[in-house]
């Protein structure tokens, strides 16, 4: 186990580049669009398999809360931009689909938030050093999500 101290260095590090960084991409976001939680539904629902994704499953994969992401997904669909379907494994279930005019809206943003992301993150490390970074992150994430 490692030493409580720089335990908590390390977390503060951590989340103290995040907010940074953070900032930086919200200041660069095209919010006159969409905003970064719809942004952030409409990216996991593309990376599920067929673009359609359990509210359940989407829920636990942002930052806000599952009412926010209902009423968020209910002005997505009032935008068009997704579909509200019943989930055939579960008649209580809802599945949440990207249509096209969402998912080109979505490639659209998705062009400008990648540059932003490069310029503000990816220019600061090398290639070894984000390998690095994304396997200890993702080594993080997967002892979090055993030990839940």
């Amino acid at each position: 186990m490692a030493d409580r101290a720089i335990t908590v260095a390390a977390w503060e590090s951590l989340f103290r580049a995040q907010v940074s960084i953070m900032r930086a991409l919200a200041a660069e976001f095209p919010s006159d669009v969409i905003s970064l939680n719809e942004y952030d539904v409409l990216f996991n629902i593309t990376r599920a398999p067929g673009r359609r994704l359990r509210l359940k499953d989407l829920n636990q994969n942002v930052l806000i809360t599952q009412p926010s992401v209902s009423r968020l997904v209910d002005r997505l669909t009032t935008r068009g931009l997704v579909a509200k379907l019943p989930d055939p494994r579960d008649g209580r279930g809802t599945i949440v689909a990207i249509t096209e005019e969402g998912f080109d809206l979505f490639r659209r943003v998705a062009i400008t938030h990648m540059d932003a992301i490069n310029r503000q993150f990816g220019d600061s490390l090398s290639e070894d050093e984000l390998r690095t970074l994304a396997d200890l992150c993702n080594r993080l994430r997967r002892e979090l999500d055993q030990a839940s």
